[in-house]
């Protein structure tokens, strides 16, 4: 099989550059904003399902059950937390993995193997991302799981945090929340890399023999493989996430008050909701990177991984 030309705009950014990485910050609000806004009715009907199985029967008949009593506002309610708080999120996420990739891959460390920088590049970006999240998904999750809602609007949503428990009160489930996405960064950017790699090593050609529209979509294809297993992996923590914020007792720890819950809910309580959020997570991840990516080429930059 003979080169494909890869048609990309001419590079008007210097790979490595301030430009660079703030470019990759704003790719990541541009993938990560819209896409968890846009599955927000998955995310409702999952975080309820987590802190009360026994509420639907399954997904249809909650989004039934919901539209009945609330309209379509109520199938999107929460979307302005999630949008803020994982536009923020993404910015971290997408930004600061590259730049610590470079840093550990390229200049610290240009020896170590190429998963472990992928590992502690995603873990290091994550961490840095959260703190940002961490106010917008308290809300997100306490307007989704109290019946009557907690909050109308994310507004609502932080003035009653701040009020009743101070600014303290928005960062309460940041362990938990770091216990959840620092495991699933990790596994969705190495994964993806690994992936996007063995799938242009199946097709036997390098990513340059590809065009930039085929190189996107080994992207998606590589981004829901990782998007299932990143899911999977986390979704411990994001049951455990979802407890805290609706069912954490005023003055209790954050140990005491999982030690609590595990102790209702057991080993099984968990897992409750998995394969909402792997169709979820999975349909996500794979979006996440198709629109960072194609924004990306965009701009005359490479894609991510397969290199």
């Amino acid at each position: 099989m003979s080169k494909i030309e890869n048609v990309l705009p001419k590079p008007k950014i210097e790979l490595y550059s301030g430009k660079y990485f703030g470019a990759c910050m704003l790719g990541g609000i541009i993938a990560c904003g819209p896409t968890h806004t846009a599955v927000i009715p998955l995310d409702l009907v999952k975080c309820r399902r987590q802190v009360d199985p026994s509420l639907y029967k399954s997904n249809i008949s909650a989004w039934r059950t919901i539209a009945r009593a609330e309209g379509l506002r109520g199938v999107f309610f929460g979307w302005s937390p999630t949008f803020v708080g994982y536009s923020f999120q993404g910015a971290g996420k997408y930004g600061f993995y590259e730049g610590f990739k470079y840093l550990y891959g390229d200049v610290m460390f240009p020896g170590v193997n190429r998963t472990v920088v992928f590992l502690g590049a995603s873990a290091s970006a994550e961490f840095l991302a959260d703190i940002a999240l961490c106010p917008f998904e308290a809300v997100k999750v306490r307007m989704q799981t109290s019946v009557p809602p907690f909050a109308q609007t994310m507004r609502e949503g932080l003035s009653k945090v701040i009020k009743q428990e101070g600014y303290a009160g928005l960062y309460k489930g940041l362990h938990p929340l770091w216990g959840r996405q620092i495991p699933y960064t990790m596994c969705k950017f190495a994964s993806f890399e690994e992936t996007v790699s063995a799938i242009y090593r199946y097709l036997g050609h390098s990513k340059s023999h590809y065009t930039s529209l085929q190189q996107t979509g080994v992207s998606f294809l590589g981004g829901y493989i990782a998007g299932i297993g990143c899911a999977t992996v986390s979704h411990p923590a994001d049951v455990m996430v979802s407890k805290l914020n609706s069912d954490r007792k005023p003055g209790e720890g954050a140990g005491q008050a999982m030690k609590r819950i595990f102790g209702k809910i057991g080993f099984v309580g968990l897992w409750n909701g998995l394969p909402t959020r792997i169709l979820m997570i999975g349909t996500l991840t794979a979006f996440q990177w198709l629109i960072y990516d194609s924004f990306k080429v965009g701009l005359g930059l490479p894609t991510t991984g397969g290199h």
